[in-house]
């Protein structure tokens, strides 16, 4: 940075703090209702509310439900919400072909979402842990999880999801060239606006439990997801995932988790100035909500600091459980 400042007294820092007005003209990120994203889950009956116990507030809706929390998403201002389906075990199989049924949990919610609320993003995740007998994002065979067969499953799940009136495809599997086979399956089938989210810098990390409880994948997860999510410890390798995507028709691209990866975040949206997101994920919520029901932090100022922390470091959005609650305090 170059030194443009001139000395103390003459440089004094404070003086644009003074105030709130100075403050507000001064700041240099924002936090809108237009950056956030609600990840919501969908479960099987009509009118079932079923709490996640590992994320206090968080509840899994039936389809009707969640018809209603869009709508009331929406009007809070909120852009999008992003699907995630709580599978029946029974349908949970080997080969994973729950995923691509057109009248699976999620193409329903879709459906009646777009139908009741047309003017709502709808973002869906594509992987195929919720519908997995063995719990992971990919087919497994003799124990391996096979890249090139996965691609295949993930592309049906793709153009199932797009023919249920998706606006976002958000691909959490991490296999290797799954978005250039998206993209060139929903061109060839004329499903040219259908935008793509890359999960493109997704770690191995342990802060997703919580979600896997919420999408029922805990207890089927055989082994971890180590040979296809990213070293936390590998940040350049984060950064070719990402530019491959890009190259292969990613339209957006995420960092999960959130928090523990803003480097990443930072450095994603200079280096490569494509719409960047972050997923505050299952964890980070947890743990904000746990100590905060301890009185231990201010959970509503913790909370928007939280949120404010991916705008500074270069996000143009993040995904976030607390996206309603945040909307309310944003509209006053």
């Amino acid at each position: 940075m170059p030194a443009n400042q001139g000395p103390f007294p003459r440089t004094r820092f404070r003086r644009t703090r003074a105030s709130a007005a100075l403050r507000n003209l001064t700041r240099e990120a924002e936090l809108s209702v237009n950056d956030l994203i609600w990840p919501v889950f969908v479960c099987a009956g009509r009118g079932e509310r079923q709490p996640v116990a590992s994320m206090p507030g968080v509840e899994r809706l039936s389809v009707d439900l969640l018809v209603e929390a869009a709508r009331r998403a929406h009007g809070l201002g909120i852009p999008a919400i992003c699907i995630f389906p709580y599978t029946d075990p029974s349908l949970k199989t080997e080969l994973c072909e729950e995923a691509w049924n057109p009248d699976n949990l999620s193409n329903q919610a879709i459906r009646e979402i777009r139908d009741a609320v047309p003017d709502i993003a709808i973002m869906t995740d594509i992987a195929l842990d919720p519908y997995n007998a063995n719990g992971h994002d990919g087919i497994v065979r003799d124990g391996i999880i096979v890249n090139d067969e996965t691609v295949e499953a993930l592309v049906k799940m793709a153009l199932a999801q797009a023919e249920a009136g998706a606006d976002i495809l958000g691909p959490s599997d991490m296999m290797d060239s799954r978005i250039g086979a998206m993209r060139d399956a929903l061109e060839a089938e004329g499903h040219v606006n259908v935008t793509i989210m890359s999960y493109a810098a997704k770690f191995a990390s342990s802060y997703y439990g919580p979600f896997r409880d919420a999408v029922g994948a805990s207890g089927a997860l055989k082994g971890d997801k180590k040979t296809y999510q990213i070293d936390p410890m590998n940040r350049q390798e984060a950064l070719r995932c990402v530019e491959r995507d890009l190259s292969e028709g990613a339209d957006m691209v995420m960092v999960k988790p959130g928090m523990p990866y803003l480097d990443l975040c930072r450095e994603v949206k200079d280096r490569f100035g494509a719409p960047t997101y972050a997923y505050q994920v299952s964890g980070e919520y947890a743990m904000i909500e746990a100590a905060a029901a301890n009185g231990w932090i201010d959970g509503e100022k913790v909370m928007l600091e939280s949120l404010m922390s991916f705008r500074r470091a270069g996000c143009d959005g993040v995904l976030t459980y607390f996206a309603p609650r945040v909307a309310q305090i944003l509209n006053g």
